[in-house]
């Protein structure tokens, strides 16, 4: 009878070991997910954010007159779309810090905390999402331009401004992935428990 009561006691200390080593297995995930989140949208906003370029663009005033060659410049500051992608990159950043620290301190306990975090990491892909839209859109139209409204294109004349639009918006987009894959995480986490 001994050997069987040792039998099933190291049985259950292995199952506790098991669920111990499963809940590592996905905290770990998870801080991986929220670092990278973290360099990702960091990584977005200072590409943007130091992104400037100054090129000379000839102006035909008169048809008659030869053309007037003026400087200007492109910055990520000059779009209403591109601030915001800027401003939602930041909140990003700092929320993905933020719940680095509130997962670290919710790792283990059973409380409300878990819910409010994913609620918000749903909130930053909502946000990294649309912030994403509106860039992409401005960066679309600086691309190809639009005909039919007498937009021309200027990323002919602001290549290495666009490329760092561009650049900033996949990293956006990388960015919101990972906050997206948290939610996957935290989403099959709940629907393990509930089994």
């Amino acid at each position: 009878m001994e050997s069987q009561y040792i039998g099933s006691n190291s049985g259950m200390e292995q199952q506790k070991e098991v669920k111990i080593a499963n809940q590592r297995g996905g905290g770990t995930r998870e801080s991986i997910l929220r670092i990278l989140a973290l360099v990702l949208t960091l990584t977005a906003s200072i590409v943007l954010g130091v992104g400037k370029q100054t090129e000379i663009v000839s102006l035909k005033l008169i048809p008659t007159l030869p053309p007037i060659d003026v400087p200007a410049t492109a910055k990520w500051h000059y779009l209403s779309a591109f601030v915001y992608l800027v401003a939602a990159d930041a909140i990003a950043c700092a929320y993905a810090a933020f719940s680095l620290v509130l997962s670290f301190a919710n790792r283990g306990t059973k409380n409300k905390l878990g819910l409010v975090i994913i609620v918000l990491d749903l909130s930053m892909v909502a946000l990294l999402f649309s912030a994403i839209g509106s860039a992409g859109a401005i960066g679309l139209m600086g691309y190809q331009g639009n005909t039919r409204v007498q937009w021309n294109k200027v990323c002919n004349v602001f290549g290495k401004f666009c490329h760092l639009v561009a650049a900033s918006t996949a990293l956006s987009f990388l960015g919101s992935l990972a906050f997206f894959f948290l939610v996957v995480l935290a989403v099959l986490g709940l629907s393990r428990r509930s089994m």
